[in-house]
């Protein structure tokens, strides 16, 4: 059957001269085409009909819209549809199913309102005020192919109980949001591109719904995605027949979508709306990648949230948050960051590569995580604080160059967890009970778990490997339970012990601990049973005074002593089994009631015994050592002038106070001005022995930190970090590196300044307990002394340390050499002389430092000498004696090598 037909042809004969008029006189089902030209007239379409346009026709609006449809099928190909009232419609479809195809639509929106059903394809909308398209009252759109750009307001807008399915479509440079849906619409796009909205590029309010596929969103003024009110809830049963029917609409989904380079964050959810993301990328954004507050809830499956100039994750109020299989990297600030109340339960993500703390949990946030991996932070790995909750499971942690783990205040429940490298391994400091189970920490550059003062913690089967220093601290008055568990190969003690604390360890195994095996401090306390001590190189256990320690059917082997204790501490051994011990003493005790026998020998490769009053022919002789090591460091005249100057004037404040004369007037403090390597280090341990030795120190020990360890990051951290490195120098030499970064030049409100006060303070209150070094470049320590009138006052002494020279330089290789069974042949010597009267003194010059790193690079190039001459076992042997000893001139590095 033939369709009717029309045509509109002004000026032609035939043709109707007005669109109108065609369509007046058009039958239902007719095609009208009309002729090029410029038809200023404002259509209504009521019926079926087909509007084509020949060449390029324009319609402009002569009042109200230039197009409106009430009813019937119509169908508007090829127009430019104008008008010059951006804030109204250009085009209103109130009613029927309207298409319009490959149309241009400027100056005004297209409005889609009552019960329409309405296609646009292939179009466009330019200059639109309020909003592009707008949908209202019950309207269902299918938009393909369509590009809104330029517009003032909204690029499309759906309102009430409207729909809108677009695809392959874009919104671009709209003053407004790019997509804004509210009351109860729903919008489907399906690869589209929203680009360089003023405000967010799509917001979904009110109790709306919307479903993103293979989207991009990006250059927004605002959020990527928004959604807010209760955007994305159902009840419900509507949830569930929406599901049984297989609709995928309902909620705000996006799936495969990049959201990237917006103004706020990438997606925000807040009030009582729900979002769920799957296989998006999030990335370049100035806020946060995913922020989830109020009662929002988000689900998060195979998302990375990479590249932002915030945290990639931000939970907070009560928001609620499920990650699975999620990347969180390269961020501006935490990888993960929840306070308030959040929920969040994250399974097989990864969190690395962040500017500040991986995982930061604040006030009441809980996290449940599983199977995860945290890596690359300046800062902490996982950071449990206020009243926050931890629930780790299977999760590894590593490359947190402070502490893996660390609960402040809030607690924490960790199983089958590894955390490697950092700082500190894990720290525990709340009064919660946090729980280890099944957990290993290896190689901590100080302590694999430090359990902080008044902590109660439970460990159970941990394994604690390789840590710098103490494998287990246990601070001041901590309640821990440690059952079963290993500590391996700790460059300090393997189980320190702090005054007050009380632990109970049970089953627990410490091998090859670098000092000793267990270390009880004055006042400390605890119980040990089964547990086995094997392989120390100092006393397996020491017991210092007033200490009280149960040993119960504990094994210790492998070691010269088993125990060593002050004459005033209280150490029961019931059932303990001692072998392959050069000097045991735990069988030796008696029963509790009984006197009990003291150890007074010392193992030759224990540290220095201390000295006291009481033993002047003993302190006598370690003076003697002392002197002795003195004399052996290379240079530093001045410094050792100096040292034996105060060494004296002490050993008058001795006598007279023994002779019950009041002391001088004469401060112990000193400041170390030189450059780095010039043996200040060495320097403060003798003087802390020189005290030692004359009894003005109960121990003498060197205690070094520098600023990491004393400022705090946050308002009110710095005073009790300070103080509790200051406690660990009582009776010792407190040594702080580069004391001058403490107040850096031009900072008024660094906390730095709060950790010289609280030091000040601290060297009153403690006076003669401990000896505070202060050490830095010598430009420096003058502004360090005058940023506090009470510090300077403590700090009357200054030594210099010079650089060394050339033949110092010399000397030091030379010492090294013989502590190494190596010789410098004396053409070797002559030329150590010219290397170091041409090497620059640079800030890459070391001094002492420098001149070690020289020695091992001639040992590395003497190695790679003879292996050239590919000489075997045996040719070796019999070759000359200096082979294998003596350094030559052709082992020296190579200029600038350094």
């Amino acid at each position: 059957m033939r369709l009717a037909a029309e045509r509109v042809a002004p000026g032609s004969w035939g043709g109707h001269r007005t669109i109108g008029a065609a369509v007046r006189a058009a039958k239902p089902g007719a095609v009208i085409t009309v002729q090029a030209g410029t038809y200023t007239e404002s259509l209504v379409l009521d019926k079926d009909v087909s509007l084509v346009a020949k060449g390029t026709v324009r319609l402009v609006a002569a009042r109200g819209p230039a197009l409106t449809v009430h009813a019937g099928r119509a169908e508007v190909r090829g127009f430019a549809l104008e008008s010059d009232a951006p804030r109204d419609p250009v085009v209103l479809l109130r009613g029927g199913e309207p298409v319009l195809r490959d149309c241009e639509i400027t100056g005004g929106r297209v409005e889609i309102a009552g019960t329409t059903t309405a296609r646009l394809g292939g179009c466009t909308v330019r200059r639109a005020g309020a909003a592009a398209v707008r949908l209202t009252g019950t309207g269902h759109a299918v938009l393909e192919d369509v590009t809104l750009a330029g517009c003032t307001g909204e690029g499309l807008r759906v309102e009430d109980e409207a729909r809108a399915e677009v695809s392959d479509s874009l919104i671009d440079g709209v003053t407004g949001h790019g997509v804004l849906v509210s009351g109860g619409a729903h919008v489907r796009l399906s690869r589209c591109e929203v680009r360089a909205s003023g405000e967010s590029a799509v917001l979904v309010g009110g109790h709306a719904t919307a479903s993103l596929d293979e989207c991009r969103l990006h250059g927004a003024g605002g959020q990527g995605l928004w959604t807010r009110g209760t955007a994305g809830r159902r009840a419900p049963a509507a949830e569930g027949a929406a599901h049984e029917a297989g609709d995928p609409g309902h909620g705000v989904r996006l799936r495969d979508c990049e959201i990237f380079r917006t103004a706020g964050a990438g997606v925000l959810a807040e009030d009582d709306s729900a979002v769920r993301l799957h296989g998006c990328h999030v990335h370049h954004t100035e806020g946060a990648a995913v922020f989830v507050t109020g009662k929002a809830s988000g689900e998060l499956i195979s998302v990375r949230a990479v590249d932002c100039a915030d945290s990639a994750l931000v939970v907070s109020a009560a928001g609620q948050v499920t990650g699975r299989d999620c990347t969180f990297a390269r961020t501006g600030a935490n990888g993960v960051y929840a306070v308030g109340e959040p929920d969040l339960a994250l399974t097989d993500c990864t969190v690395r590569d962040t500017a500040y703390t991986a995982v930061h949990l604040g006030g009441s946030a809980r996290l449940s995580a599983s199977g995860c991996t945290v890596t690359g932070t300046p800062e902490y790995g996982l950071r449990v604080t206020a009243r926050a909750e931890l629930l780790a499971t299977g999760c590894a942690v590593s490359g947190a160059e402070l502490a893996g783990v660390v609960v402040e205040d809030g607690d924490a429940a960790l199983r089958d967890c590894r955390v490697s490298g950092g700082r500190d391994g894990v720290r525990l400091r709340t009064s919660h009970r946090p729980l280890l189970a099944r957990c290993a920490i290896e190689g901590s550059a100080e302590t694999g778990v430090r359990i902080g003062p008044g902590t109660g913690a439970r460990l159970e089967n941990v394994t604690v490997i390789g840590s710098g220093g103490a494998g287990l601290l246990l601070e001041e008055d901590s309640t821990a339970v440690i059952e079963d568990g290993t500590v391996d190969a700790s460059g300090g003690s393997g189980v320190v012990v702090r005054a007050g604390a009380r632990p109970e360890v049970r089953g627990l195994t410490v091998e090859g601990a670098a000092k000793n095996a267990l270390y009880v401090d004055e006042g400390g306390a605890g119980r040990y049973e089964d547990c086995r001590l094997t392989g120390s190189r100092f006393p397996a256990v020491y017991a210092a005074a007033r200490s009280r320690v149960l040993l119960r059917r504990c094994t210790v082997t492998g070691t010269e002593t088993d125990l060593l204790r002050a004459e005033d501490a209280e150490v029961r051994a019931e059932d303990c089994h001692v072998e392959d011990v050069a000097e045991p003493l735990l069988p030796s005790l008696a029963p509790p009631g009984e006197a009990r026998a003291v150890l007074t020998a010392v193992p030759a490769h224990r540290a220095p015994a201390r000295t006291g009053p009481g033993d002047p022919e003993e302190a006598a002789a370690r003076l003697a050592g002392l002197h002795a090591e003195l004399d052996r460091l290379v240079g530093l005249d001045g410094v050792k002038r100096e040292v034996l100057t105060l060494t004296r004037l002490m050993q008058m404040v001795k006598v007279r106070q023994e002779a019950g004369l009041a002391p001088p007037p004469l401060s112990r403090h000193l400041v170390f001005a030189g450059n780095a390597g010039t043996g200040k280090t060495t320097v403060a341990r003798l003087y802390g022995g020189f005290l030692a030795a004359l009894g003005l120190l109960s121990r003498g020990h060197l205690v070094e930190t520098d600023r990491g360890d004393l400022v705090g990051e946050y308002v009110g951290h710095t005073a009790p970090r300070t103080t509790a490195v200051f406690k660990r120098a009582l009776g010792g030499v407190l040594f702080i590196d580069e004391a001058y970064s403490l107040v850096p030049q031009g900072q008024m409100t660094d906390f730095g300044s709060e950790a010289v006060a609280t030091l000040v303070k601290l060297m009153e209150d403690h006076r003669d307990e401990v000896v505070v070094i202060v050490a830095g470049y010598p430009s420096e320590m003058d502004r360090l002394l005058g940023s506090n009138a009470g510090l300077a006052s403590r700090f009357t002494r200054t030594l210099h340390f010079d650089d060394y020279s050339p033949p110092e330089l010399v000397r030091i290789v030379q010492y090294q050499a013989a502590r190494h069974e190596y010789a410098c042949a004396p053409e070797t010597v002559e030329a150590l002389h010219d290397y170091f009267e041409t090497l620059p003194r640079g800030e890459r010059f070391g001094n002492g430092r420098s001149a070690r790193q020289v020695f091992q690079r001639m040992t590395e190039r003497h190695a790679a000498r003879v292996a050239e001459l590919d000489l075997s076992p045996a040719g070796l042997a019999a070759a000359e004696p200096d082979l294998l000893t003596a350094l030559r001139t052709a082992d020296l590095p190579p200029e600038g090598a350094l």
